[in-house]
């Protein structure tokens, strides 16, 4: 019986497929030569009975610095004057550590906040409610 399997992989709609194997195989996707953004891997199965199977797996592809945006979210309604803070990073290897630059600063949270004015407000509600002289005696 002849062995007719084969394995077809596209990327995005280009109807040429970028590589054709006998199943099963292994392969490394190198990403470096697709351009940044979102991006759909198209693998097509034929069987021996000449069956076709289809997989699509989207994926997005960030090989450029990471880019850091804080005072605007996407699809934000805004108005007047908004303080923004941009910040770009990647991940090259460099022999040098550079600290400013190297995070993006963001605020404290405001429920980090919340928590500790409450557990403050509870010491001294504690204090208030049991502080008592006579539970402090002296041992001299």
């Amino acid at each position: 019986m002849e062995d007719n399997r084969i394995i077809k992989v596209f990327l995005d709609n280009d109807p040429k497929p970028f590589a054709s194997f006998a199943p099963p195989v292994k392969i490394v996707l190198d990403t470096t030569k697709i351009p940044d953004g979102k991006h759909v891997l198209k693998i097509v199965a034929k069987s021996s009975n000449n069956i076709e199977g289809i997989r699509e797996i989207p994926f997005i592809v960030r090989n450029g610095p990471e880019i850091a945006v804080v005072g605007l979210k996407e699809n934000e309604t805004v108005d007047s004057h908004i303080p923004i803070t941009i910040n770009a990073y990647g991940s090259e290897t460099s022999d040098f550590f550079v600290i400013r630059g190297s995070e993006t600063p963001k605020a404290i949270p405001a429920w980090v906040w919340a928590l500790l004015i409450a557990f403050f407000a509870f010491g001294l509600f504690y204090l208030v409610m049991y502080w008592n002289p006579d539970l402090y005696k002296s041992f001299f």
